[in-house]
């Protein structure tokens, strides 16, 4: 995978980690929830939809050379989000709070941020560019 790819993948799974945990805020405070506590729910499937999202971020992370032992940080994070969500409403509310996947993100930013510095600066670049002249 090529520095681009690895940008592009880096960027979907913040996309993807955004849209699960923070992407709607709530009216009137600073607090942000995203689309996980609303799936988890629909009984029963919901907390198996949420769970396979984040598998898939995992995934993605992966295809990045995370070491094993952030990936069982990770699959802890998700693991307990699952198991506490399988209870009806404290689990939902557990879900809008501990947000396993944006804390996923923050294992793989910081592991790239040590191993490979470039990613961010082309990212920052690749952003600047894509920017309107009037906002920069």
């Amino acid at each position: 995978m090529n520095t681009l790819e690895r940008v592009a993948t880096l960027n979907r799974i913040r996309k993807l980690s955004r849209l699960m945990d923070t992407a709607i805020g709530i009216p009137g405070t600073k607090f942000r929830i995203g689309l996980d506590p609303i799936i988890g729910l629909i009984p029963g499937a919901g907390d198996l939809i949420s769970t396979s999202f984040s598998a898939y971020i995992i995934y993605l992370a992966t295809r990045l050379g995370i070491p094993s032992k952030d990936i069982q940080k990770m699959i802890l994070n998700i693991g307990l989000e699952a198991v506490v969500g399988t209870v009806p409403l404290v689990g939902d509310l557990f879900d809008a709070y501990y947000k396993s996947n944006i804390r996923n993100l923050a294992i793989l930013e910081k592991h790239l941020q040590a191993t490979e510095p470039e990613i961010e600066e082309l990212d920052s670049t690749l952003h600047n560019v894509k920017e309107p002249m009037a906002n920069r």
